[in-house]
């Protein structure tokens, strides 16, 4: 559906089995190797943090490791461009919020 097939910088990468993934604790399913965003684009996911001082919403800009708009927390690391990380079965990822979670951000209000 949204799947990107061949990433300007990346290139054409060979997709490896269907894996299972938790995004904010909910199951998804990507292929083993693409990167982790193209496998929540797929999904239909297009936010992936939210500013620190506005809350504004961000997801895929540059899509090459460049800019900051991808990252999110990977296996309980914050700051994960997405966009060139590849994904691989058992990944936790969570929309990031400022630098933290979602949970870290609501306890520190």
């Amino acid at each position: 559906m949204y799947r990107i097939e061949n990433h300007p910088i990346l290139h054409q990468f060979d997709k490896g089995q269907r894996v299972s993934f938790l995004l904010d604790g909910k199951e998804m399913e990507g292929f083993a190797g693409e990167p982790i965003a193209i496998a929540l684009r797929n999904s239909g996911v297009l936010v992936h943090r939210y500013t620190a001082k506005r809350a504004e919403p961000r997801g895929i800009f540059c899509a090459i490791g460049r800019c900051n708009d991808c990252v999110m927390i990977v296996d309980g690391t914050p700051n994960v461009r997405t966009c060139v990380t590849p994904l691989q079965a058992g990944m936790n990822v969570e929309t990031q919020y400022g630098i933290q979670s979602r949970g870290a951000a609501e306890n520190n209000d």
